[in-house]
């Protein structure tokens, strides 16, 4: 995770490293068609600005695409991965559909909004977590489930919940989607 807040003078831009990253995914496809880099520079974006996706990133994501920032606001607004305003530390991304319902994904939720003061779509007041509840996470098969940054956490108990909650404010660091590990 790069976690470089790198705004200067009110302008934006991408750490050097970052930058590379970029222009490296954008080489993966053919010329006219960077646009298609737009999903991975997205979630660059958010774990090099703060865990969210401000107007102003996402401009300048458009500018580095040569795409309209219409394009950029359409994507970053359907897909729950991505952020368009402050989070914690850690955003908790609970299934709420069919097989997790079924399997106790209420439950869960109400156990993470008692437990941190919060409900769904805040943060507590510690800044470490925001609570989500999305859509379908594909893991049907081991529900009651959430996502959180890069790792899901599946067949969830309200102890294995606690568990995570107490390993992730130890942990104290911001989880985003690049954390593949």
């Amino acid at each position: 995770m790069l976690n470089n807040l790198n705004i200067m003078n009110n302008e934006i831009k991408f750490s050097a490293e970052a930058l590379a990253i970029v222009k490296q995914m954008i080489s993966r496809y053919p010329d006219g068609k960077q646009k298609s880099a737009l999903l991975p520079v997205l979630h660059l974006a958010q774990a090099e600005f703060d865990g969210w996706l401000s107007v102003p990133v996402m401009d300048y994501v458009a500018s580095l695409l040569s795409i309209k920032p219409i394009e950029v606001y359409e994507v970053a607004s359907f897909y729950s991965m991505y952020n368009l305003k402050p989070v914690g530390k850690c955003t908790l991304e609970v299934c709420r559909t069919s097989s997790c319902w079924l399997m106790g994904a209420e439950d869960i939720v109400r156990h993470i909004q008692n437990r941190l003061g919060i409900k769904d779509g805040q943060t507590s007041s510690d800044g470490m977590f925001t609570l989500k509840t999305v859509e379908c996470l594909g893991s049907c098969g081991t529900a009651p489930m959430l996502q959180c940054g890069a790792k899901y956490h599946e067949n969830l108990t309200l102890e294995k919940v606690d568990e995570l909650l107490d390993k992730l404010a130890t942990d104290n660091k911001r989880t985003t989607y690049l954390d593949i590990v």
